[in-house]
């Protein structure tokens, strides 16, 4: 039986005005927030001026924290040897940090220091690294204490450059020394040509910063890194439960992707795997 044009045209309206249903289980974006503003830092009025785009404008505060959670998962994934950080609690654009120097000129120090990032991350300059009292290096600005983190990233560029590079870098500069291009020219000279002197003025800087290793942090901050003495009754249990630490079962393998066994035959370095009808023997 065929349908007659008024139902037709009846079906063709119902069909047009019902809602569209979105797919099973298939998450959406909340609507757009108005009037959203940074929970970490106001926007500058130059990004205002960029953010000209609504969903930008809008969600713009909440991916700059979600690109800053990234960034500091991937600080502990790469298990950066000798450094300790953690994001700020009043603001995640500004990180407090250590340095464990551990060999070489800069042995024994501890370098407390501050990174500091662009409030239009990742899309902005590269992060700042601004050491709490100025060591002596021909990288570090003397006056400041801020190391010439330009010199390795002179364009940040978004998606490749991430802020555990940034930390890595500080770290590289005590191991190896470069002088073109000094922010402490005194340090580069004596570096060139009086190396025992330059030796002495690091130890001597080594020295003054651990000697404020105990001071109360600059920034009034609960999440900046503070030192206290070492107390015995207090730090041993904690210092004896680290060294008698034994990883779980379930652990053993993390990270690791073993599929059976394997050896080197002797004389040849061509690895080959065990027979599955050996195993059963």
């Amino acid at each position: 039986k065929q349908r007659s044009d008024s139902e037709d045209r009846s079906g063709q309206v119902e069909q047009a005005i019902s809602p569209p249903r979105a797919p099973f289980g298939k998450k959406q974006l909340p609507s757009i927030p108005k009037n959203a503003v940074p929970i970490t830092k106001p926007i500058s009025p130059a990004a205002s001026a960029q953010s000209t785009n609504g969903t930008h404008a809008s969600y713009g505060p909440f991916y700059l924290e979600y690109s800053l959670l990234a960034e500091f998962t991937l600080v502990i994934k790469q298990k950066l040897p000798g450094i300790y950080v953690q994001p700020s609690y009043r603001s995640a654009l500004m990180w407090f940090g250590v340095i464990f120097i551990r060999h070489g000129l800069y042995q024994d120090g501890v370098f407390k220091f501050t990174v500091y990032i662009p409030d239009n991350y990742p899309d902005g300059d590269c992060p700042r690294v601004v050491f709490d009292i100025p060591v002596f290096h021909p990288l570090v600005d003397p006056i400041s204490g801020e190391l010439d983190v330009k010199r390795a990233f002179t364009k940040w560029r978004r998606n490749h450059n991430h802020i555990w590079q940034v930390l890595m870098y500080a770290r590289t500069v005590f191991y190896k020394i470069h002088t073109m291009e000094p922010l402490n020219p005194e340090a580069a000279v004596l570096y060139e040509k009086d190396v025992q002197l330059f030796k002495s003025k690091v130890v001597d800087s080594v020295k003054l910063c651990n000697s404020h290793l105990f001071d109360q942090p600059m920034v009034d901050d609960p999440y900046a890194i503070s030192f206290s003495p070492w107390n015995p009754t207090l730090h041993d249990e904690a210092r004896d439960r680290m060294f008698t630490h034994k990883r779980r079962p379930e652990d053993h393998h993390k990270g690791l992707q073993v599929s059976g066994l394997s050896w080197v035959k002797p004389g040849s370095t061509q690895p080959f795997s065990k027979d599955d009808n050996t195993l059963h023997t």
